[in-house]
């Protein structure tokens, strides 16, 4: 089970920022000032990406203690805390 916690924690640190370069991407491609439709508007598209940076560092954050082998032993009572 730590293996695949660690494999898990690899996967998040290589996802998160594909994610982002995948909304940065889709804005560019999509943000047109003569377009009608709602994916065409910049702002909503700064409020995405504004909203999704901060959970791809903390997916990245995650992944790294993940890795580390941070969550390998979990506290089972309040005593070892």
């Amino acid at each position: 089970m730590n293996k695949l916690k660690r494999y898990f924690g690899l996967l998040f640190i290589v996802i998160a920022p594909l994610v982002i370069f995948q909304l940065v991407s889709g804005a560019i491609n999509f943000i047109d000032t003569k377009g009608t439709k709602d994916i065409n508007n910049p702002i909503i598209w700064v409020i995405i990406i504004t909203i999704f940076t901060p959970i791809a560092i903390g997916l990245v954050i995650f992944g790294w203690y993940a890795f580390k082998g941070e969550y390998d032993h979990l506290p089972e009572s309040s005593k070892e805390l």
